[in-house]
Order: structure tokens, then sequence, then C-alpha cells
């Protein structure tokens, strides 16, 4: 019995040790592969790219499109529960904008979600957006500044605009001019791929 008990014992040790981490993307159509196949979507790149990597990371995507900051919390802990992500992408805000929401309600909703993901034991990445510049530069520099004040106030990586040199460029984006196309998608992959390394673990980088 003593040696059956130290059998499971360590089959229960073995296993947790080789679990790979989850790395989980909360988003809008951005991350949700709007308009294009899911597969060519970013998310789906960046798995690809983990795996060819010889990572042992799994990524998950919870993106809708339309999503708000204010749906993302709504969410996020029957999210975080369900997928106990390792890692947290968080690219939310660009449809508050959008809708002329609050800053300060884009910026309390998103300071939420990064709370409740290091509660759960998850590392956070947040993806600073923006909005069109016939918005105005006051309220568009509001929204943006939001992801730098809690990049600095709760000490989380922000990414800069992940479609910077994208957005602006017709070969790279959709007819409506808000959604990146299938070309653009390997792009944003390469940003976030980047900033998403460190918050790895060892183990998870490579398999075995």
């Amino acid at each position: 019995m003593f040696l059956r008990l130290c059998g499971l014992f360590c089959a229960v040790l073995f296993s947790v040790s080789v679990r790979a981490e989850t790395v989980l993307v909360l988003g809008d159509s951005i991350s949700a592969a709007y308009g294009i196949e899911v597969e060519q979507g970013w998310v789906q790149v960046l798995a690809a790219k983990l795996r060819e990597a010889g990572s042992k990371a799994q990524v998950r995507n919870e993106s809708i499109s339309g999503e708000t900051s204010a749906g993302g919390l709504a969410r996020i802990d029957h999210i975080l529960n369900a997928q106990k992500p390792a890692v947290m992408i968080i690219e939310l805000g660009a449809n508050d904008g959008l809708r002329g929401l609050s800053p300060a309600e884009l910026k309390h909703n998103l300071a939420e979600m990064i709370r409740h993901s290091q509660a759960h034991g998850a590392k956070v990445l947040l993806l600073s957006m923006t909005i069109p510049p016939n918005y105005g530069k006051r309220y568009i520099d509001m929204i943006y500044n939001v992801y730098h004040e809690l990049s600095r106030e709760m000490a989380v990586p922000a990414i800069p605009f992940i479609l910077d040199d994208i957005a602006l460029v017709k070969e790279l984006m959709q007819p409506d001019g808000l959604h990146p196309n299938a070309k653009a998608q390997p792009l944003i992959a390469d940003k976030i791929w980047r900033h998403l390394l460190p918050l790895l673990t060892p183990s998870s980088k490579k398999r075995d």
C-alpha cells in the first residue's frame, strides 16, 4: 500500500510538472480574426510560432467581435476558472473608444481584469489600442494613455498599438479600414511574440 501511494504521488507530481502552460487571449474582433479565416488570425499564427519554436505552451482564444472592456470584465472570472491561464493577453478598449465611452471607465475595467487575472496567478500582457483620427486628438490621447498609465501603475507590460505601421497601409487592411487582413496577421504575431516569451516559464519555452 505504501509503495502504491508513493507511485500515485509521483505520478501526480510528474503530471503537474509537464502540464503545458496556457496563454489566453481576451480581445475583440482584432483578435477574433474578423473578416478572415480563424486559422489566419494572429492568435493562431502565434500558436504556430510557439509550436515551431518547440514551446509546450498552449494558446486559447476567448475573443469576441464587438467586445468592450465591460464585456470582458463580465466574462473574465468564468474564463479564468475554466482555462486557468499562466499568461493573460488582454486586447480590449478599441470598441470603448469607437462608442465614445469614458476613458475612466475603460481604465477601471482593464484594471479590474488585470487584478482578477493576477489573483488567479496569471501574468498579464496588455495590448494598447487606439481609434481613428476623426475622434479628435484629445479623446484619442485619453484612450491611448490608459494603457501607459496601467502599465506604470500596475507593473504590467503594455505593447504599443499593435496596428502601428499596419493601419495606414492599404495593402494590409480590409476594405473597412479598421481590421487588418490576412497579410498583416504575421506582423501582429511577431510584435506580440517578442513580449510574450519573457512571460513564459523556461519549461514551457521548450519541449523536453
